[in-house]
């Protein structure tokens, strides 16, 4: 029988990480959920600011100045990964939880991850990215991002049972797995969960999915925005399947191939009328879906879906086949130390 924690050495420090960059509107929210934690340890909040043209920095220095478990470090560049990795540098904690500016963690959020590192030996564990909106646009968003009709079959969006999994949502990490690999690979302004996680598995790590962990989301608050969001998306999902070879599969080509299927059937509609039907029966499927979708929402929210759920499917697919980004060949990607 694995011995408590208590019994292999108590509850270990943890250190959470959160890059920041134009949050003013969530930055309270999402370090009160941190410092509120139910954990028997140690805590201590790393903020990595970028360039923001509101009032985070304002914001942030009033938390430091009145919470000592709070700290600040720069990010000129203003990318998630180089934030994630000086936020990383200045911490010593074993245990590293991520965490994004507009996320807000459940009370039992830190105690249950490391549980669960405790119980399962992985290298990373997450849990469900629970997008709650507060507008009903968000509302709406929301309801598309946790249905298997709007993002299909991820766990970390749906839901589902406890086990490995490809990746996780954020994440709670052993220090000793960043380190061994390096860190984030700066090279990956997005998606750089995803890759981290592939690398992971890739030496030999267990990253693992659990239900009992859960971030609130924010989603994005209008249709530009959104579609914006998931077209990067799309785009930088090519990228990890262009730099490491048999990480796609058929739920990640779904959107790409919608995207062309409509697209030549709408054009060679004009020549071969019957092609029409491909486009018509697409907009009727996430029509329907979307009016239909479980959830309580409103008639104006639901009334929304049908726009965005093809938004969500055709900014990704167009992301995806329109992707021009290329890591650079010459750059560096992490280093592989030992395990300190």
């Amino acid at each position: 029988m694995q011995p408590s924690i208590e019994a292999a050495g108590g509850w270990p420090a943890v250190g959470v990480v959160m890059p920041i960059l134009n949050e003013a509107g969530h930055l309270e929210e999402s370090v009160s959920a941190v410092l509120s934690q139910d954990y028997p340890g140690a805590i201590e909040l790393v903020l990595a600011l970028g360039p923001s043209h509101d009032r985070t920095d304002e914001i942030a220095a009033q938390i430091v100045a009145r919470e000592p478990r709070v700290c600040i470090v720069q990010n000129p560049t203003g990318k998630t990964p180089d934030a994630l990795n000086a936020a990383l540098a200045v911490g010593r904690s074993d245990i590293v939880v991520r965490v994004d500016g507009h996320g807000v963690l459940d009370r039992d959020y830190v105690r249950t991850a490391v549980e669960l590192l405790h119980e399962t030996g992985a290298a990373n564990v997450g849990g469900l990215m629970d997008a709650e909106g507060v507008t009903p646009f968000e509302r709406a968003v929301a309801a598309a991002m946790t249905s298997r009709l709007g993002v299909g079959s991820a766990r970390f969006h749906t839901g589902g049972e406890a086990g490995a999994a490809d990746t996780v949502y954020l994440g709670v990490f052993r220090r000793e797995w960043l380190t061994r690999l390096g860190g984030y690979d700066p090279r990956f302004v997005r998606a750089q969960d995803w890759e981290l996680n592939h690398r992971i598995r890739q030496a030999g790590g267990i990253v693992w999915f659990s239900p009992r962990l859960r971030v609130a989301y924010r989603p994005r608050p209008n249709l530009t925005a959104l579609a914006r969001q998931y077209r990067d998306y799309g785009r930088w999902r090519r990228v990890v399947a262009r730099t490491h070879s048999g990480t796609i599969n058929a739920r990640y080509l779904a959107p790409p191939a919608v995207v062309v299927a409509v697209a030549a059937c709408a054009v060679l509609g004009f020549l071969w009328p019957p092609a029409w039907l491909v486009p018509c029966g697409y907009f009727a499927v996430t029509t329907v879906g979307g009016l239909t979708l479980r959830g309580d929402l409103t008639l104006r929210e639901r009334g929304l879906l049908p726009v965005i759920l093809p938004v969500m499917h055709l900014s990704w697919g167009w992301g995806f086949l329109n992707s021009r980004v290329r890591i650079d060949d010459g750059a560096e990607p992490p280093g592989h130390s030992s395990p300190r």
